[in-house]
């Protein structure tokens, strides 16, 4: 077996996967395709910042990345509740794009605490 997808393989795979929602909200009129451009703006910007954290000039530099992730990370859970809370999509069919962004959220916590730690 493999070795885990790394945090910058993972949000790209959650990007595509946002989009892919983002498409089919994109068919329905009114609530659905306003949503959708939120929810891709900020499903899509989680993977763009820890990518660029990656190239951070200083360790604070990639802190400050994360931390934009995470916040976008945060944003985007709360796009895909408010998709199941109003019907929009199915919960089941959100149901796995909610664990990731969970699993997202304390990945990119772990690591910025981690990263803070080691600037003491």
């Amino acid at each position: 077996m493999g070795k885990p997808p790394d945090i910058t393989e993972r949000t790209f795979e959650f990007a595509v996967r946002v989009i892919k929602l983002c498409q089919v909200l994109d068919e329905q009129p009114g609530a659905g395709r306003t949503l959708s451009r939120q929810l891709i703006r900020s499903g899509t910007s989680i993977g763009a910042n820890v990518e660029e954290a990656q190239s951070g000039q200083s360790r604070a530099d990639f802190v400050s990345k994360l931390q934009i992730a995470l916040k976008e990370a945060r944003e985007t859970r709360y796009w895909l509740r408010l998709l199941v809370a109003t019907q929009l999509i199915p919960e089941s069919r959100l149901t796995p794009l909610l664990q990731e962004s969970e699993e997202l959220i304390k990945i990119l916590a772990s690591i910025i605490v981690q990263t803070k730690r080691k600037q003491e």
